[in-house]
């Protein structure tokens, strides 16, 4: 299976006897799946079987699927509506003994609520379910525009994520070889500072200082946080090799690395180690970031 991104964006269109209709399909990053649709009057019975192949085919992301439809070829009817227009005339005659006033015009009567009625054209049911196949149809082929879209960004995520992987690994096998982490350095590094102690103070016991120093030491010591990165590092590579939804396991791993990164940079006893740690929590953000756009 391939990655896929969350983000993406899909058209197509199409006729169906006096019908022309678009759609318009967006992805965005989301934490599950969320389908929203905008259909005009007369077209609702198409949502679910949409919302059923969208569903089908992404696994995370909220889409927003739009569709517009327009009628074209017929012309509405626009009629009179005398009833109307004749209650009105005999209002006016009746106020017109009444008041001073002018008679009123046809633009006014015509500008009336319910004098003129605007009546859509008669539809045909078979045309009707002509067309909202062929929106459906439209419909799958705007689907599989924008699944492929989320795809061609997946791959490119895939590298960029890839990438950061071997800098997090250089990095960790940098760590792994920094100077101040080899024994020697350490028992060079403690029995200056417990001099200097011994030098100030005549009262310390230098067994026991020994001792504490050995403890400080190994509790120190990051071979434990260096092995699980290894380890992490190695099952994000795996995810990224099977494809398909797992963004939520690398948005996971992307947390584990960052806990252990930052338990490195505590236990740093030594310059080089830390700004080594520091480089790795850069380039573990960054992993992170670019993890939420993975389906």
């Amino acid at each position: 299976m391939t990655l896929s991104s969350m983000t993406g964006f899909a058209r197509s269109h199409g006729t169906s006897g006096p019908y022309a209709f678009d759609w318009e399909l967006k992805s965005v990053n989301a934490k599950g799946f969320d389908f929203r649709m905008r259909l005009p009057p007369g077209f609702d019975e198409i949502e679910q079987r949409a919302r059923k192949e969208a569903a089908g085919r992404l696994a995370r992301g909220t889409v927003y699927a739009n569709l517009t439809v327009k009628r074209t070829g017929t012309a509405a009817a626009v009629r009179v509506n005398h009833d109307v227009l004749n209650a009105v005339l005999k209002i006016a005659v009746e106020m017109a003994g009444r008041i001073d006033a002018v008679a009123p015009s046809i633009d006014g009567l015509m500008s009336i609520k319910g004098v003129v009625e605007v009546a859509e054209p008669e539809t045909d049911e078979a045309e009707d379910q002509e067309a909202r196949a062929a929106i459906l149809s439209a419909f799958e082929q705007a689907l599989d525009s924008l699944v492929d879209m989320r795809r061609r960004e997946g791959a490119a995520l895939g590298e960029v994520l890839t990438q950061r992987l071997d800098e997090i690994e250089s990095l960790a096998a940098k760590a792994e070889a920094a100077p101040g982490r080899k024994p020697e350095a350490i028992r060079a590094r403690l029995a200056e500072q417990i001099a200097v102690l011994l030098e100030a103070s005549d009262r310390f016991d230098s067994d026991r200082l020994t001792q504490e120093a050995l403890m400080i030491a190994t509790k120190a010591d990051i071979r434990e946080e260096l092995d699980r990165i290894a380890s992490h590092i190695k099952q994000a590579r795996n995810l990224l090799r099977k494809g398909g939804p797992v963004g939520r396991r690398l948005d996971f791993l992307s947390q584990e690395f960052n806990r252990e990164v930052n338990t490195c940079c505590s236990k740093s006893n030594d310059l080089e180690l830390t700004n080594t740690g520091l480089e790795l929590k850069n380039v573990v953000e960054q992993f992170r970031e670019q993890v939420q756009n993975l389906e």
